[in-house]
């Protein structure tokens, strides 16, 4: 048993030939460890010799799921990882070369190693631990003659020009656009703008990945990546859909459920997307894995137009609805009801009421729904709104406030601004810096985002909501038992497999995948007594 990564990386240095050139971030690690027991080196060497990854293995126990979040460090499961190889070992061509982006302890890279024993082999690693663990791994496994390590940022990366097809395989490492420095921001979107391709700066790194293949490869070249699968939907991942349907070549994408596992640690939504560049392809073959039966087999799948896929601004209900009979009593949740994620206050710690506002009037103070749990605890309705907190929200105009009011309020916005509640993204954005805008109450909320399907609640006290939840509003008047009745539907009929599954297992539900939820139609619900 390995105490912490430093032990671990002197188990990966006595694996390592003598004569490796390390980093000297490399070396700084293997300084740091002493002589390792040589039964754990011996039994180690016997482990990856077997196929299995011991190194990566205790790399995910060591360090916390969150720090390896920061750097996008989840690994894929050796079956996965096979299963993708075999998708290269069916393309009808040896790749010359092999590069793996975010390598990690060098799951894919082994693999391929294997299946190719001709090829050059290529890693790009910015972590120097995982760059010893690939290393090890490639002695044992006796590739290290054929791989070159390269350590630092893939964005950085240039590949010299070979006489051949270059094979890109991997999961590139999923990093939110929060942590991406605003300098490579700008880097992408200057890139995708020489591709022609309109771009968002709010793009995790995984898209970025995507993009620096592009970058680099030349007609002929072939890759399969897995990655998380939001980009499918969102508006930012409208960048890699056409990235796909042009410069790339998108051969074929399998969204897998969380269910089967597509990460180790991380009960995510997952998809494996592959291409060949130059290619001009009528169509893409897409299919939903539902479980680890389904894995084995990336040819299976539904050939569909890349005119329909172009033409989807997201992807989801193209392949939700793939192999389906619509059910002639069932309809969209929207035509229905209109879906809206709650309002953006812009800065909580001011306008979710606190002490500072203890002098505000209360026809600017208005219950609300600002945490999931206001919902999650309520069950079925929430009927008492003195639980919830306060959310102020001034008018657009501070002349509508009556003279008597307007000290109070005044001194609130000095304080407010005293906060930089005027300075924010959101603020500047808005009209009125100091006006929130909160939405009417809607008949129904439900959670936008939580560690289980959604729960759908009866607004009966009349509660504002905030971004945590979203509000369905019908679009005609309904019959209160109406009313009630989809909400019993939808409150036992809606699964986390509605929604999209993120790193840590946290289900998201935008407001148009709610809006897609199929229902029973207003007079089919009406005669099952199971919903009265």
């Amino acid at each position: 048993m390995l105490k912490d990564e430093v032990a671990l990386a002197g188990v990966a240095g006595a694996l390592v030939a003598a004569d490796a050139c390390l980093t000297r971030a490399e070396n700084r690690l293997l300084a740091k460890s002493s002589r390792q027991d040589s039964e754990l080196v011996e039994r180690t060497r016997l482990d990856i010799l077997k196929g299995e990854d011991p190194l990566g293995q205790a790399f995910s126990k060591l360090r916390s799921a969150k720090d390896r979040r920061d750097l996008g460090a989840t690994f894929t499961p050796p079956q996965i990882v096979q299963v993708m190889v075999n998708w290269s070992t069916e393309q009808g061509q040896d790749p010359i070369r092999i590069v793996d982006p975010g390598t990690g302890s060098g799951r894919f890279l082994s693999a391929a190693a294997q299946a190719f024993p001709k090829a050059d082999l290529i890693a790009v690693e910015v972590d120097p631990l995982c760059r010893l663990m690939l290393r090890a791994n490639a002695q044992v496994l006796k590739y290290s003659d054929r791989l070159e390590v390269r350590h630092g940022d893939y964005r950085s990366a240039r590949l010299p020009r070979v006489d051949g097809p270059t094979l890109f395989i991997g999961n590139p490492p999923y990093v939110r656009h929060h942590n991406i420095s605003p300098k490579w921001k700008d880097w992408f979107a200057a890139q995708a703008r020489k591709l022609g391709i309109p771009a968002s700066k709010l793009s995790g790194l995984h898209i970025h990945f995507f993009l620096k293949t592009a970058l680099l490869a030349r007609p002929g070249d072939f890759g399969i990546f897995i990655t998380a699968s939001e980009w499918i939907d969102v508006n930012y991942g409208a960048f890699l859909r056409d990235l796909l349907a042009d410069k790339l070549g998108g051969t074929s994408l399998h969204v897998i459920n969380p269910d089967a596992l597509p990460f180790d640690d991380a009960m995510t939504t997952g998809s494996i997307t592959s291409f060949r560049v130059g290619e001009k392809r009528d169509t893409m073959q897409v299919a939903r894995v539902c479980n680890e039966a389904g894995l084995p087999d990336l040819s299976a799948g539904t050939q569909v137009s890349w005119d329909v896929l172009r033409s989807a601004p997201r992807w989801s209900p193209v392949i939700s609805g793939l192999g389906q009979e619509k059910n002639p009593d069932e309809i969209e949740l929207g035509e229905l009801f209109r879906v809206h994620r709650g309002q953006v206050t812009g800065a909580n710690k001011v306008w979710i009421a606190g002490q500072a506002a203890v002098e505000l009037p209360n026809d600017y103070l208005f219950p609300t729904v600002t945490k999931a749990r206001d919902l999650l605890s309520a069950g079925d309705r929430l009927s008492d709104a003195s639980k919830l907190r306060k959310v102020i929200d001034l008018p657009k105009n501070l002349d509508d406030i009556s003279h008597g009011d307007r000290p109070a309020v005044e001194r609130y916005l000095a304080w407010a601004e005293s906060q930089q509640a005027h300075a924010g993204y959101v603020a500047r954005n808005r009209r009125s810096w100091w006006s929130v805008g909160l939405k009417d109450p809607a008949p129904i909320l439900c959670t936008y985002m939580a560690r289980r399907a959604p729960a759908f609640v009866e607004n009966a006290c009349g509660a504002r909501h905030i971004n945590v939840a979203h509000g369905l509003y019908p679009q005609e008047p309904f019959a209160p038992s109406l009313l009630r009745a989809y909400l019993r539907y939808l409150s036992c009929s809606v699964s986390v497999s509605d929604g999209r599954v993120y790193a840590g297992g946290l289900t998201k539900f935008e407001p148009r995948e709610v809006e897609r939820i199929r229902v029973p139609r207003p007079e089919t619900l009406m005669a099952d007594p199971a919903y009265q």
